[in-house]
């Protein structure tokens, strides 16, 4: 799903990482989209945690205001016994998706039930339903439980929530369900996808991603707010020498944010224009293997 807007310009930019409340942004849809339109953005690429349930409200508001949408996911996966996170990026069959994404949607739920019984063991008193009235439908992860503590008195903010029961090895911490890397690669691109490694900053080394590279991953994201000058221009290095498509966003999850706003990170179109030739040239490519 994909408005044809051109965004072949030059000068023009997009932002390819972006949240609303459909998990964990603080802004609908709908907001998003119109943030994306004031702030001058050709394209916005809507890539909301393990869901694309934000996404038919999206592409509406995006077809009034004349912005394109690209139609997107962020997947929580894993790399050995490293939390990875991976971007599908151009979707196009949203029903496949979604339903391979409801089991962990479902296994996001049992895992915030889990985070408050161990709260309320420790003597924290939230209650799940508290959880479920900060997400607002939204697929649940640990920041609404966190925004629960916040709510309820037992934590300043966010970092401190994390900080003393929400972190990696905190007492309410519950493991998530895994999705390896390889696996979600080819979810993705049966859905119709390009799979982008998101924020991998320093965090890989070229023989790891190379590795994805074999598995069949299509790009990484270049540009991000926790990357460093040093860190941009090596994931550009790797790109090229791996020819791996570039990408970029802001990663926002608020349009008030500051820091991570829309078009805080501007990302040229011609990535975007480049990722539509790969696009374009694998269903070329998958039409004539149809009719051969």
């Amino acid at each position: 799903m994909s408005q044809a807007v051109d965004v072949g310009g030059a000068g023009l930019v997009v932002d390819l990482h972006a949240h609303s409340t459909a998990s964990d942004g603080l802004d609908s849809p709908e907001v998003v989209v119109s943030r994306a339109q004031e702030v001058g953005l050709a394209a916005l690429a809507l890539t909301d945690h393990d869901t694309v349930g934000g996404i038919p409200a999206a592409a509406s508001a995006a077809a009034a205001l004349g912005v394109r949408l690209v139609a997107g996911v962020e997947l929580s996966t894993h790399f050995g016994a490293r939390e990875t996170h991976l971007l599908g990026l151009h979707v196009a069959d949203l029903a496949l998706l979604d339903r391979e994404l409801a089991i962990y949607r479902e296994a996001r739920l049992e895992r915030a039930a889990e985070m408050v019984r161990k709260l309320n063991e420790i003597g924290v008193r939230i209650t799940f339903e508290e959880v479920l009235a900060v997400a607002r439908g939204a697929a649940v992860g640990r920041p609404h439980v966190a925004r629960a503590l916040v709510e309820s008195g037992w934590a300043m903010d966010l970092r401190d929530a994390f900080d003393r029961y929400l972190g990696d090895g905190g007492p309410a911490y519950v493991e998530k369900r895994k999705m390896v890397v390889a696996d979600a690669i080819e979810l993705i691109h049966q859905a119709g996808g390009l799979a982008i490694l998101a924020h991998p900053a320093m965090d890989f080394t070229l023989g790891q991603v190379r590795q994805m590279k074999e598995w069949g991953l299509d790009g990484l994201e270049v540009l991000h707010p926790s990357h460093s000058v040093e860190a941009r221009g090596l994931l550009a290095q790797w790109c090229e020498e791996l020819e791996l498509l570039p990408s970029g966003g802001s990663d926002s999850h608020s349009v008030s944010d500051p820091v991570r706003g829309l078009g805080s990170v501007p990302v040229p179109a011609a990535w975007l224009v480049g990722q539509d030739m790969a696009i374009a040239g694998r269903r070329t490519s998958a039409e004539g293997r149809l009719f051969r």
